[in-house]
Parts: C-alpha cells; sequence; structure tokens
C-alpha cells in the first residue's frame, strides 16, 4: 500500500512535467507558425506593393532609375527582391530573437550567390513540398531540457517572382511558372521548456508539498506499524505466557470452577452459599496395609493412575471434584453447574458404578505387572444440603463444601465392604428406578439427628433388568462382574468357572467327604 501511494505521489510531478512539455511544443509550434505567417505575408506584401509595382512601371517606360536586385546595397537607388528581403529579414530576427531563427532556403540559388547548404530535414521538405505545396513539414527536436521546433513553409513563384527570375541574367533557371516552389521558409525556435514548467511554481509547490506530506505519513504510518507489530508480539508473548500459567492453575482447580472463574460467572471472593448437593466420597480399604507390600515407585504409580482415571470419569459425568485427601476422593455435583438434583443423584451413581467397572480393568492390568493385592474401594453416596462455595482468606481460599451431609458420605463409604457402594435414603429415593439396592441396617451419625437407612448398591437397571455390577473383595475372593460387558462366549467361560468356584467351596465345607 505504501509504495502504491509513493508511486501515485511520484506520478503526479510526471504528469505535470509531461502535459507542460506537450504544452511547450504547442506553444513553439504556434509561435513557428505565426512567426512563418508573418514573413510570408510582408514578403508577399513586399513582392506586390512594391516590387511589382516598380517593375509594372518598368514594363510601361516609367521611372527605369529603381533597380531590384539582390546586391541592391552596391548600386545607387536598388531595392532588394523578396527573396534577398528574406534572406535580410532572417539575419535580423535572428540578432533581435537569440532564441528564434528564420532561414530562406533554395537549391537553386542565383549563380554569383553563395549555395545554401541543406540538411536531410530541409532536402525532404523542399521535396515534398514540390509534390505538394499544401504540406506544412515540421520537426521537434528534444535535447536536455530544450525542444527545438521546426516549420518549413514553401515559397511560391507569384507572377513578380516569374518576371524576374525568368530575365534575370543570374537566374540558374528561366522557365519558372506561377505557383511553382521557388524554395523554403524555415522558422526554426528553441525554448527550454523548463521555463514553462516554473510557470507552475504555485502547483509544482503544491505537489512537493503534498509528496512531502505522503512520505511523512508514510514514513509516520510505517513506524507506527512497527509499533504496534511490537506491542502485539508482546501482547501474543504475555497471551502465550498467560496461557501457561491458566493451564497449570486448571490442574489444580476443576474443569467447572475453572470454567466459572475464568468466564466471569464467579468472583474470587470469600462467599458461600446454601445449595442441595449429592456428594461422592470414595477410599481405599486396607491402604495403609498395602501401602506397607508395595515399594514406594510401584504404590506412587498405582495411586497415581488409580487417581487420573478416577478424575477422568468424574468429569465425564459432569462431576465437581473437589479435592483428593490422600487416598480419598471427594466428588458433588449441584455446583456450579446442575441438572436439578434428580439428575444430578443419577449421574453421580453412574459415576460411581463406572468407577467400579473400571477399577475391575485397572485390578487385571495391575495383577500382570506383578501387583498380588490391588486396590479395593469403598465408595458412599449421599445427598442434601450443604455450604458450597470460597473458604478461606482473602490471600488463600478454597472451594470447597462444608456440612454433616458431606461427613454422612464419609461415613456411608465407611461401612461399605470393599468394592461395594452404598448410598444414603434421600439418594436412593431420587435414584431409585435405575438401581437395584438393598437397603441395611440404619445409623446414627454425629450432626445428624435423624436415623440415617443406608442402601447397599447391587448394580444399576436398564432395559434388561438383570443388568448389574456385582462386586466382593475380601480375603480369599476378589470378585467383580459386570455382566453388560460378556458376550455370549465369554458368559459360557464365566459361568463354568463361578460353578468350578462353587464346587470347590463345597469340597472345602465343613462334613464334606
Amino acid at each position: 500500500m505504501s509504495l502504491l501511494i509513493l508511486a501515485l505521489l511520484a506520478g503526479l510531478p510526471i504528469a505535470v512535467w509531461m502535459d507542460v512539455s506537450t504544452l511547450s511544443q504547442s506553444s513553439v509550434k504556434r509561435q513557428a507558425e505565426d512567426m512563418s505567417s508573418l514573413i510570408t505575408s510582408i514578403r508577399t506584401y513586399y513582392a506586390s506593393n512594391v516590387v511589382g509595382r516598380i517593375l509594372a512601371a518598368h514594363a510601361a517606360g516609367g521611372d527605369v532609375a529603381t533597380v531590384v536586385t539582390h546586391d541592391y546595397a552596391n548600386r545607387l537607388g536598388a531595392i532588394p527582391i523578396p527573396a534577398t528581403l528574406s534572406l535580410e529579414l532572417g539575419d535580423v530576427i535572428r540578432q533581435q530573437q537569440a532564441n528564434i531563427t528564420y532561414r530562406f532556403l533554395s537549391d537553386l540559388p542565383f549563380k554569383r550567390r553563395a549555395p545554401h547548404p541543406l540538411d536531410a530535414f530541409e532536402t525532404n521538405a523542399l521535396a515534398a513540398l514540390r509534390a505538394n505545396p499544401k504540406q506544412t513539414p515540421t520537426e521537434i527536436i528534444r535535447s536536455g531540457f530544450t525542444n527545438t521546433f521546426r516549420l518549413v513553409t514553401p515559397v511560391i513563384m507569384g507572377e513578380a517572382c516569374v518576371a524576374c527570375h525568368n530575365t534575370h541574367p543570374e537566374s540558374p533557371k528561366t522557365d519558372w511558372k506561377v505557383g511553382d516552389v521557388r524554395g523554403i521558409q524555415e522558422v526554426i525556435i528553441k525554448q527550454p521548456f523548463a521555463h514553462d514548467v516554473f510557470a507552475f511554481k504555485y502547483l509544482l509547490l503544491y505537489f512537493l508539498f503534498m509528496a512531502g506530506l505522503g512520505i511523512g505519513f508514510i514514513v509516520f504510518q510505517q513506524r507506527q506499524t512497527a509499533l504496534i507489530q511490537g506491542v502485539n508480539r508482546e501482547l501474543e508473548q504475555a497471551n502465550e505466557f498467560l496461557a501457561s500459567i491458566s493451564m497449570k492453575i486448571s490442574r489444580y482447580l476443576s474443569p467447572q470452577v475453572y470454567k466459572s472463574i475464568f468466564s466471569g460467572q464467579k468472583d474470587v471472593v470469600v462467599h458461600t452459599e446454601r445449595k442441595r448437593l449429592t456428594i461422592f466420597f470414595s477410599d481405599i480399604k486396607d491402604f495403609t496395609a498395602t501401602a506397607e507390600r508395595l515399594q514406594p515407585e510401584a504404590l506412587t504409580e498405582m495411586l497415581n493412575e488409580y487417581l487420573t482415571e478416577m478424575s477422568a470419569i468424574a468429569l465425564r459425568h459432569g462431576g465437581t471434584l473437589d479435592k483428593f485427601i490422600g487416598d480419598a476422593v471427594l466428588v458433588f455435583f449441584g455446583d456450579p453447574e446442575t441438572n436439578g438434583a434428580v439428575e444430578d443423584a443419577k449421574a453421580c451413581l453412574r459415576m460411581a458404578v463406572d468407577m467400579q467397572r473400571r477399577l475391575g480393568e485397572l485390578k487385571g492390568k495391575w495383577r500382570l505387572d506383578g501387583t498380588e493385592e490391588p486396590f479395593v474401594v469403598r465408595m458412599g453416596i449421599n445427598t442434601g444440603y450443604c455450604n458450597v462455595g470460597n473458604f478461606g482468606s482473602s490471600d488463600r481460599m478454597d472451594y470447597t463444601i462444608i456440612g454433616a451431609e458431606a461427613n454422612l458420605a464419609a461415613r456411608l463409604q465407611s461401612i461399605a465392604e470393599g468394592g461395594k457402594i452404598v448410598i444414603s435414603y434421600e439418594t436412593y429415593a431420587l435414584v431409585k428406578d435405575i438401581v437395584d439396592a438393598t437397603p441395611l441396617r440404619p445409623i446414627t451419625m454425629k450432626g445428624i439427628h435423624r436415623e440415617v437407612v443406608p442402601y447397599e448398591v447391587n448394580g444399576l437397571l436398564g432395559a434388561d433388568q438383570n443388568l448389574r455390577v456385582l462386586s466382593e473383595h475380601f480375603a480369599g475372593l476378589d470378585l467383580h462382574l459386570d455382566v453388560a460387558q460378556l458376550d455370549p462366549d465369554e458368559r459360557a467361560r464365566v459361568r463354568a468357572a463361578l460353578a468350578e468356584a462353587m464346587a470347590a467351596i463345597d469340597a472345602q465345607a465343613p462334613g464334606s467327604s
């Protein structure tokens, strides 16, 4: 764009220069034509009214003392012939006007007169005019900043000229006719067209001012562009840094909390509100004993893999991952996003079942890696009102939940058997259409005045009422059965394996033979 503006600005003076040059050429042409016409008129007038009248008087026998001759200067009372007048008039013009030259030329000069040197243009012009006298040959020569314009017109023989030339003893030709081209007269004007250019000094000054202004604007624009590019680079670097920091911060926050903070939906201030939530709490059974049996490196790898898988499942079901408490996991549904108490409870239950299913897959992997007794996880779910929001100080805060209902979820987890899910009656009432659960003995808990009826989850119900997940884990037994995951061939193998297991148990029963 800048180059285009510069080209346009540079083109303006060039266009003016070309226009002035054309104007100069037209001006010198017009001057030459006017000069040639003037001299022709003078010569014609002289030939008709001076020379012609004298010759007519001579022919009538009048005054014979007046002689018309080319060498009139050497004869007393003589006057010049028109050709001589033209030649001498050219000398006078040349002396008065340094830039104007008038030449009277002929290839047939009188015998005692010096021949006229003709250049190529003059020779060609004379030949062309003898062929067609109505032409006006011209030539423009540009040398540096000067235009040279040459204009040629024919010298036509009139009656007086024919009578003189045909009878003059020094005439090289005595058969002239009226209308013949005797020679040419040439007007040459030299004009420095730079002079004409400066006649437009105000326009040129305007163009120069605009060109300077345009160049200044372009320089300013380029500097501004460079400055803006530099600022943009700094902003890009700052954005990359902030994006990196944001990505690192997101690892410490639940995705829902991270999204609500960075989208401006929630302010980072100490503030809580009371909401109905469904709380999930899980813990690894006998984690301390398991940790003592494993090497620290193996334990760390297994624990990180377990927490990573559980976090991914919680996120997939829309749960808000509150925190990891050692090997325990706390997740809640209902804030900052909620689909209603019923859907939140169902999503939480489906998440717990998926976690147990994934744990069954991980146990097989861990056993292949050399772990004899993999993690066995207990899970508890409760629905109730809790305080949720930012707890802490203005310098350090934590987004979490507080309340007896959260503690109840932890208590339900503690009474669950390994690999089992226990839910409260409040949760069971919300999900009973999708769950197969067995009520347990009521329990009481400090901070909750009512008697709590827990329910042990046997499996989820779907289109197939027998769809369920069975999970039993204790010394001597590690069973995780997900009927939905079995194809027909595998079901036959499972049935045979279970029958063999039952036979082995019966064989060890007291009183068996």
